[in-house]
């Protein structure tokens, strides 16, 4: 018996090491302890717990880590553009922390290779790479503080993408940006959804974007936010001179 545990436990070891290797070139410097960058990949269909009975998964890291993006870049923003006002810098750190850049990030560094989960890597919604990504800058400021977290958020955000000209064209939100341009100009418009029979495996929703009853933008996806979303920006192209005349 002693020899199969000496098995198990050298193997066990042996992961616990190349996990190491594998965070610290992903970071950039080596973690003085790995349970917070475990507990970063491990999601909650493995249903641990701790020795007090808590949930052991990267949800609560993920909130950690949403806040430490939104402190790190708040302090570049005010910095960087100090005449913008209180609305403009909300605007632009949600354009540099969206759901949708956040998921490019954590898909780009190959985050979800390293989660831990009882579900295929394949029915992960995207999200999951954003969500990844934020559990990771969690553990990062659990495991070495504020300094060391700033650091991977310039290296791997700020400073790679950052660009404030750029960023101030950006929009987050092609859907908010047609119905505030269709209020403001006193347009009717509705989102038309209903189920779509395609031969997908996936249930889709298929939408349409009608305004002053003329249909301006067709979209189909996997939840109707998303199709709502793609008919927007399909509209957005189709009204743009209008839009920003």
């Amino acid at each position: 018996m002693s020899i199969i545990r000496n098995i198990f436990k050298y193997q066990s070891s042996n992961k616990d090491r190349q996990f190491l290797v594998t965070i610290t070139q992903l970071i950039g410097f080596k973690p003085k302890k790995i349970k917070p960058y475990q507990t970063a990949f491990t999601h909650r269909s493995l249903n641990l717990k701790n020795d007090k009975g808590h949930s052991v998964n990267y949800e609560r890291l993920e909130f950690l880590g949403d806040a430490m993006l939104s402190a790190v870049i708040a302090d570049h923003l005010f910095i960087e553009v100090p005449s913008g006002d209180e609305g403009y810098l909300t605007k632009m750190r949600s354009k540099i922390v969206s759901r949708e850049h956040l998921n490019e990030l954590g898909e780009a560094l190959g985050l979800v290779n390293l989660i831990k989960s009882k579900i295929p890597k394949t029915q992960f919604g995207r999200n999951i790479h954003g969500n990844l990504f934020e559990a990771l800058v969690g553990a990062i400021f659990l495991d070495k503080g504020y300094k060391f977290c700033e650091k991977f958020i310039y290296k791997t955000i700020i400073i790679p993408h950052v660009d404030i000209a750029k960023l101030e064209g950006k929009v987050i939100s092609y859907k908010s940006l047609l119905i505030e341009w269709c209020q403001k100009e006193k347009k009717t418009f509705t989102y038309n959804i209903y189920d779509d029979t395609g031969i997908d495996e996936l249930r889709h929703f298929a939408v349409k974007l009608v305004i002053d009853n003329k249909v301006i933008g067709k979209a189909r996806a996997t939840s109707k936010k998303k199709a709502e979303e793609k008919a927007s920006k399909r509209a957005f192209f189709v009204l743009q001179k209008e839009i920003e005349a």
